[in-house]
């Protein structure tokens, strides 16, 4: 082990890397040939080496004494550590000669706060140092700034301390970096910030840093310190990928192609190449048949048209069966930086394509009737028999109806194509270690122009690959909702809906229903119609079926049927239905990766409401929000749909009431929010005007402080990042939706593109009429640790009552890490879950207070729905949040920076880059 001093440490880098030949003069033909005799007779003396290394990963601890650090020089030291994890491939070098340090090189390595940090070390820290706690680096300093190290703000260069004395030690065998020792010194800028400038320099406390090391550069230098050889080692890549558990993606979608010229019974066969990457840390199983650890692939392409802007419609126009995955490869498509792993396994960061060639291979694809969607189950011994019937230049592909690609009689239309990867090893691997279930992010889809009238056709991408979305988040306009009727035991679905305005007196109502890996299939649709409305010209369509084929799975090996659905109109509601599973088990539902259209026009202009969808083979109706026709009631939360049949997790423990009251759990949909209230940031409080006064047990308020972090504060403002459980001391009067380090920012996040517009924010709405109201607001959220997941959740307020509800839409990370409730003060609060304990971030709960009955599910009858109620809101808000965006409900000012309260700290890794 060799061990160097921080201070009054000088390295000789010209020495060591300025003698080599290729930086000095040319030597002449004499002082060669002596050189040349000179290694002749010593090229038995082994070389030296020269290793430039960087940190690998490591962790970093400040103990730092509270009263010196906060001007309390009379009490005796209050010690507290403060741990940080050093990022990953941190650029903060070093350079070891022949085993043995010569030192630091300059760089920097970013810190991470770590978990389990006690709450009273943060709430002890200066608020100025608090409030760059995330985003903290130590940084070696250049030769002449009088310190070797010093702790900064990454991202304004602030320097809170400057770092002397200690003394690195460096293990060779190990490869691992110690520093311990050294003294933290207050910086002149931190001082004056303190306003105590006598204190620049004073000691507050010690910093120790343990790091494991790995080479980025080996220079072998022959006796007389010339450069030999220099090698450039990889770096080490152990699980490149970035989210637990094994995660496909389909990273490229690479060309859309007519298989074969011909048409029968004037359709073709369309095929779609594929290339899948693994965001995971875990290689995917990808063993081939008649294994079924394997991906299955199915393809759709859907045409948007229709109306005086073509995006009127969003229809499904072919599918196609499922290519079964085979021997991956090992490239890195994606920039994940694959780990190498190939064959029966997808490395970690790796990516494996298939072009449309291979997906269109019709020996190579099999029914979709065999496969689960969620569980990714399918017998790999029949999975993919074609014996027994012949292929024609369309079987098993893409079909789509030649008029439907004709370009003369679709101008203007726009074409996109979408593929999934269904991958039993995901669902598996979610059953083993609940909290990494990465099974609802496997479409993506990429928009196509169309050449030709009549076959054959040839397609040109027009526009990249939109990862990680199912294609009906491309219809323009049209407000989209991610819904699961059985979290946990089946996949989830999407409601669509558009209303226009053709002509004046005339509104055109355009529904689609997505099922993306929901097994149980949808059966019926049910829309309300309000008193008096006129219906005229009601709709539907549904993608072509694949015909029958032996061994296809499907009941009796004839095919799903592609009889159009049932639709029954009565006094107040249009009803829209195929025959139930018990029935039919070959009727024409809603299967995985379809997409189906309902439609009409109506006299009356729209409001919110509850649509309900039915199932296919199992489960309850569930409500969704939708926009109907005329004067009908408004949206609210329903009892839990009844559980499916299917296996089930272990139960959720039922959230204990505290003294405020209990939790009441239902289910509902989010009411997509209409006006932006102008948070966008991480850490950032808005206060958001009410469109009527609310009254709770702490007062009646007019406005709302909302905090891109999840809370909803009536008498405080704090921007609070990492989440306790309830009580929050001294935060009356606060409900919790979803409390966790979330931001709202737009900086190219890729979890934010599943939001309408691409965009995270905070958005409000009002649903219904005075003196019936509802208030509501919408997160639409990415994770500060991970901002490729997502979480969109809703809080509703109710004029003339003191209820709320909260109404959970998709949260990746669920109830791990966050906190849902309500606390009117320390002492009266209410906790839905805390940190994976409690009720899921599904469906919806409200707070019903101790003594007072529980709320209705619905709105009163009296509720009616206003179509200039968002216009009038969206007016109001914006005006408002943007002229007071940070302002407190009181007419204090808000501090600025805001100290850091007391709770928990969490890890706050650096986010990842902008795409």
């Amino acid at each position: 082990m060799s061990k160097l001093t921080l201070t009054g440490f000088a390295l000789l880098l010209a020495f060591l890397l300025g003698n080599s030949s290729g930086n000095s003069a040319a030597p002449s033909a004499t002082a060669m040939a002596a050189k040349a005799q000179s290694k002749q007779k010593t090229s038995d003396v082994p070389s030296d080496t020269l290793q430039k290394m960087i940190v690998e990963n490591g962790t970093v601890t400040m103990d730092l004494d509270l009263n010196r650090l906060n001007g309390i020089s009379s009490a005796p030291g209050r010690l507290t550590a403060v741990q940080f994890r050093v990022a990953a491939n941190s650029f903060f070098s070093i350079l070891v000669f022949n085993d043995l340090l010569r030192g630091p090189d300059q760089g920097s390595m970013a810190l991470v706060p770590l978990d389990r940090v006690n709450a009273p070390s943060y709430s002890g820290l200066p608020a100025a140092f608090a409030a760059s706690i995330k985003q903290l680096v130590l940084e070696k300093l250049t030769s002449d700034a009088g310190f070797d190290l010093a702790v900064r703000d990454a991202k304004t260069g602030f320097t809170f301390f400057n770092i002397e004395g200690g003394q690195y030690d460096y293990d060779a065998n190990a490869q691992s970096l110690s520093v311990e020792a050294g003294r933290l010194l207050i910086s002149k800028e931190f001082a004056k910030t303190l306003g105590r400038g006598s204190d620049i320099g004073a000691i507050v406390g010690k910093i120790s840093i343990g790091a494991a090391m790995q080479s980025i550069e080996v220079r072998q230098l022959d006796q007389n310190g010339d450069v030999e050889s220099v090698t450039l080692p990889a770096l080490k890549q152990p699980g490149v990928g970035t989210i637990p558990g094994p995660d496909v993606i389909v990273g490229d979608l690479i060309g859309l192609e007519q298989s074969d010229n011909g048409s029968v019974g004037g359709r073709v066969g369309l095929a779609l190449g594929t290339d899948a990457c693994n965001k995971g840390t875990i290689d995917v199983d990808w063993f081939a048949l008649p294994n079924s650890d394997h991906p299955f692939i199915p393809q759709n392409v859907y045409r948007m048209s229709g109306g005086t802007d073509n995006t009127q419609t969003f229809e499904q126009l072919g599918q196609s069966w499922g290519k079964h995955a085979f021997t991956a490869a090992s490239s890195n498509t994606c920039g994940f930086g694959c780990n190498g792993v190939s064959g029966t396994h997808l490395g970690s960061g790796c990516s494996d394509a298939y072009g449309a060639g291979l997906n269109g291979s019709q020996t190579g694809i099999g029914s979709r009737a065999w496969v689960n969607p969620f569980t990714g189950v399918f017998p790999g011994s029949t999975a993919n028999d074609h014996s027994g019937h012949v292929h024609d230049v369309t079987s098993h592909r893409i079909l789509v109806d030649v008029n439907d690609l004709n370009t003369s009689l679709n101008p203007g239309a726009a074409y996109f194509a979408e593929a999934q990867y269904i991958v039993p090893h995901e669902n598996a691997w979610c059953q083993s270690h609940p909290g990494q279930c990465n099974m609802y992010n496997n479409a993506s889809y990429r928009r196509y122009t169309v050449t030709g009238i009549n076959q054959p056709f040839s397609f040109s991408s027009s526009g990249p690959t939109v990862r990680e979305q199912p294609a009906i988040m491309a219809w323009t306009g049209a407000t989209v909702t991610q819904l699961q009727p059985d979290p946990g035991n089946d996949g989830m679905w999407f409601m669509g809906y558009k209303v226009t305005n053709p002509t004046t007196g005339v509104w055109h109502y355009e529904y689609a229903l997505y099922n993306q890996n929901l097994d149980r299939g949808i059966q019926s649709f049910t829309v309300p119609v309000g008193t008096g409305v006129n219906i005229s010209n009601i709709g539907f369509h549904a993608p072509i079926q694949q015909p029958g084929f032996a061994h296809d799975g499907t009941c009796n090996d004839q095919g799903y049927s592609s009889t159009p659905w049932t639709v029954t109109q009565a006094n107040d509601s249009i009803t829209w239905n195929t025959e139930p599973f018990v029935q039919n088990c070959n009727a024409n539902a809603i299967r995985f990766g379809t997409l189906y259209n309902f439609r009409f026009d109506a006299d009356q202009p729209p409001n919110p409401t509850n649509g309900t969808v039915g199932f296919f083979k199992t489960g309850s109706p569930m409500p969704v929000v939708i926009q109907a026709a005329g004067n009908v009631p408004a949206p609210s939360p329903t009892p839990t749909p009844t559980a499916s049949p299917t296996p089930t997790p272990t139960p959720t423990p039922t959230p204990t009431p505290g003294p405020c009251g209990s939790i009441t759990t239902g289910s509902g949909s989010i009411v997509p929010g209409a006006t932006d209230v102008g948070n966008h940031g991480d850490d950032v409080v808005t206060t958001v005007p009410l469109p009527f006064a609310y009254t709770t047990s702490c007062g009646t308020f007019t406005s709302i402080n909302v905090s891109s972090n999840g809370t909803a504060q009536f008498t405080t403002s704090d921007n609070a990042f990492t989440n306790i459980c309830l009580p929050w001391l001294d935060h009356n009067c606060t409900i919790f939706p979803y409390w966790d380090d979330q931001r709202t920012d737009n900086l190219g996040w890729a979890g934010c593109t599943v939001f309408p517009g691409g965009t995270c924010g905070i958005y409000a709405s009002v649903s219904g009429t005075a003196p019936n109201r509802i208030f509501n607001i919408e997160w639409r959220t990415v994770y500060f640790a991970n901002t490729t997941q997502h979480a969109n959740y809703e809080l509703r307020l109710y004029e003339g009552q003191s209820r709320f509800d909260v109404i959970y839409g998709m949260v990746d990370n669920g109830n791990t890490g966050a906190t849902a409730g309500v606390q009117a003060d320390n002492i009266c609060f209410a906790q839905y879950f805390c940190n994976g304990s409690g009720g899921p971030a599904t469906g919806a709960w409200t707070n019903v207070q101790a003594g007072t009955p529980t709320p209705t599910a619905t709105p009163t009858a009296t509720a009616t729905a206003t179509p200039t109620a968002t216009a009038t809101a969206t007016a109001t808000a914006t005006a408002t949040a943007t002229a007071a965006a940070t302002a407190t409900p009181t007419s204090t000012p808000r501090p600025s920076p805001t100290a850091r309260p007391t709770p928990v700290r969490r890890p706050r890794p650096t986010p990842a880059p902008r795409p």
